[in-house]
């Protein structure tokens, strides 16, 4: 998954090679008989002594394309030290290890929200905060996700084409690899058009949206909060079905990415989901930013 998306463009047709560039090849001459005329003024002869005497370039090409093959065959060798390397196996140890990272910094995030549920049910017990302290502290903590929310919501699932599709309108050019997959602007317009609607809460996939959360794209998968996922991508906001929805049609990118749903076939569904709960955002809210070095 790349980070952008060209248009699709009605192709142009190429123009037909020029034949005053193509010539015919010269036909070749035809041998003269042995002891002919012809075969007798062709030049002088070679002896025996000037043959085998002469410079052989062709040897020292020989010798070089031989010790070409051996410096490869032996470059080879000392990387692959036993290994096949023609498979694909350190691509798919990384592609473990992502998805291991991903599953432990998942387990962490989840005992972390129990060790916050614990420290704050300890906090309330004598903090020695007044009442109005107690409310406006609750209403910090629901402004930035770290709270449960409960209301109306609407899921929104993206989701890649098929890798064989065609284009199913005239004018259309048929799709390059780029036009079929989800992009990260397509998640983020999705985003921004379930806030700029008055959502109340939003949650990708299984987790909760802060103010410092990024939705990025590496290749085919979402990258969200040091967790890795796959397609097909859900968005979950919880608030008014109606303005949602209706923010949804009138967000410009999200009219773009309608036109490759019409022709190429990507992903695309809305659906109410009636009174649910959002769950509160367990991970760490420090904010980690570069420092100069002294």
């Amino acid at each position: 998954m790349s980070n952008s998306a060209d248009s699709p463009r009605t192709g142009t047709t190429g123009s037909a090679p020029d034949p005053d560039r193509v010539s015919a090849p010269d036909p070749a001459p035809e041998p003269s008989p042995v002891g002919s005329p012809a075969s007798s003024e062709a030049g002088p002869s070679v002896s025996s002594s000037d043959r085998r005497g002469g410079f052989r370039p062709v040897r020292v090409l020989t010798v070089g394309v031989f010790a070409l093959a051996g410096l490869l065959f032996f470059t080879s060798f000392n990387t692959a030290k036993g290994t096949n390397i023609r498979t694909d196996a350190s691509l798919l140890k990384l592609s473990d290890l992502i998805q291991e990272r991903s599953q432990k910094n998942g387990e962490l995030d989840e005992t972390n929200g129990v060790l916050r549920d614990d420290v704050e049910s300890l906090a309330e017990a004598d903090d020695g905060s007044t009442q109005a302290q107690d409310d406006k502290l609750a209403g910090l903590e629901k402004n930035a996700g770290t709270q449960k929310v409960k209301g109306k919501a609407i899921t929104v699932t993206l989701n890649d084409a098929p890798p064989n599709a065609t284009a199913k309108l005239p004018g259309y050019p048929e799709p390059q690899p780029d036009y079929l997959v989800i992009h990260q602007q397509d998640l983020q317009a999705v985003v921004n058009a379930l806030w700029q609607g008055g959502a109340q809460g939003i949650k990708v996939m299984d987790q909760r949206l802060i103010s410092t959360s990024a939705v990025r794209c590496v290749g085919n998968t979402l990258i969200l909060q040091g967790r890795v996922y796959s397609p097909p991508y859900k968005i979950q906001a919880v608030g008014d079905p109606e303005k949602l929805q209706q923010a949804l049609a009138e967000a410009p990118a999200i009219q773009n990415y309608m036109v490759y749903v019409n022709v190429y076939g990507l992903g695309w569904k809305v659906t109410e989901d009636g009174a649910v709960t959002l769950p509160g955002y367990s991970g760490t809210v420090d904010l980690h930013y570069a420092k100069p070095v002294e």
